[in-house]
């Protein structure tokens, strides 16, 4: 089955496989509180690699091996001001000779000291990316076409590189990682799991979906909406998203019951903090030593805690949390930690 991502171009970009490892602490300390608690296991995509890693750097294996077959020199890509997705691309970008065009939106009503200094954006302007920042109210479409026409009109040849590069090319290294966290659990025995992780622009689970469709047989895949108000449109892009990769892979079409995106755990919009949220990054660090983000691990593992302590998912099926990364984003929400040590 995995011959079925061979006739696609990647660039090989992750350090893969990503560790895997069970939660004990964790589980414990859940325990402690009176809870029934499955196994708890964490997928470790923080540890991609390229400039600190994360989720984006799989599905820009399969986006820049694309690229390189078209000949681009160039890539455009857009995300928020502390965009993961846009730090990796322009990794990725450098990594394969090419130069990379971030388009951001300031997007986020986060006022924060940091916001727009540190964090991702840091990182960015460490590498050397060009930087286009998009003021709040502009049409973010006007941008990005005139930066691929600049290009265009100097000779260059642009790619295109979408939201959390979540379109069917990106989330082949989804589809791929299913088998990856799927024949990790089949090691252990383990035949009754469920993949907890942060779904946002929607290309991570949409991967895995297809990647279900195309095993045939694994773990059920269960993401938190950390993205979008209008739930029910996120769902049917997901769905939708994740037919045209289980299409290009030749594997069956997903069934409608085979996205499952649970809300609640939003807060009051995009990138910004919830109690719920800090409550769970400040756990996982002191219980298993392992940095969560603010934007989208941070929320989904409050989404995966609350199943846990609502009873929500039964005690015998062991929960995968995929860790997606963002840890450089801590440092653009510092005002949110500080202070928040328990003594």
């Amino acid at each position: 089955m995995l011959d079925a991502f061979a006739r696609f171009p990647r660039a090989p970009l992750a350090h893969l496989p990503t560790p895997f490892s069970e939660m004990k602490r964790l589980r414990a300390a859940l325990q402690a509180e009176g809870h029934l608690v499955p196994r708890l296991f964490i997928k470790r995509d923080d540890c991609t690699g390229l400039a600190g890693g994360g989720n984006k750097t799989r599905k820009l294996e399969f986006l820049i091996g694309e690229a390189l077959a078209q000949g681009a020199d160039t890539i455009v890509t857009t995300g928020a001001l502390q965009s993961n997705h846009a730090r990796q691309t322009a990794a990725a970008a450098i990594t394969a000779g090419i130069r990379p065009v971030l388009v951001l939106l300031d997007m986020v009503p986060y006022q924060g000291r940091a916001y727009r200094h540190s964090g991702n954006l840091l990182l960015d302007d460490i590498m050397g990316a060009e930087v286009r920042i998009v003021p709040q109210g502009a049409n973010p479409a006007v941008f990005i076409k005139g930066a691929i026409d600049e290009i265009s009109a100097a000779d260059g040849k642009p790619f295109f590189v979408p939201t959390g590069g979540s379109n069917a090319t990106g989330s082949l290294g989804y589809a791929a990682a299913y088998f990856e966290i799927a024949d990790a659990l089949d090691a252990l025995g383990i035949a009754n799991a469920r993949i907890i992780h942060g779904s946002s622009s929607g290309g991570t689970q949409a991967g895995l979906v297809a990647g279900a469709a195309l095993r045939g047989r694994g773990p059920a895949v269960h993401g938190i909406n950390v993205y979008r108000g209008d739930h029910a449109a996120m769902k049917a892009g997901i769905l939708s998203l994740a037919r045209a990769t289980a299409e290009a892979l030749g594997a069956p079409s997903p069934a409608d019951e085979a996205v499952i995106l649970e809300e609640g755990f939003l807060g009051r919009g995009y990138g910004m903090p919830t109690a719920a949220m800090i409550e769970a990054v400040e756990l996982i660090a002191r219980n298993e030593g392992i940095l969560l983000d603010p934007v989208y691990t941070g929320k989904a593992m409050a989404g995966l805690l609350a199943l846990i302590r609502t009873r929500s998912t039964p005690p015998e099926e062991a929960l995968v949390f995929l860790h997606t990364g963002g840890m450089p984003g801590l440092f653009a929400y510092e005002e949110e930690f500080t202070g928040n040590a328990k003594g």
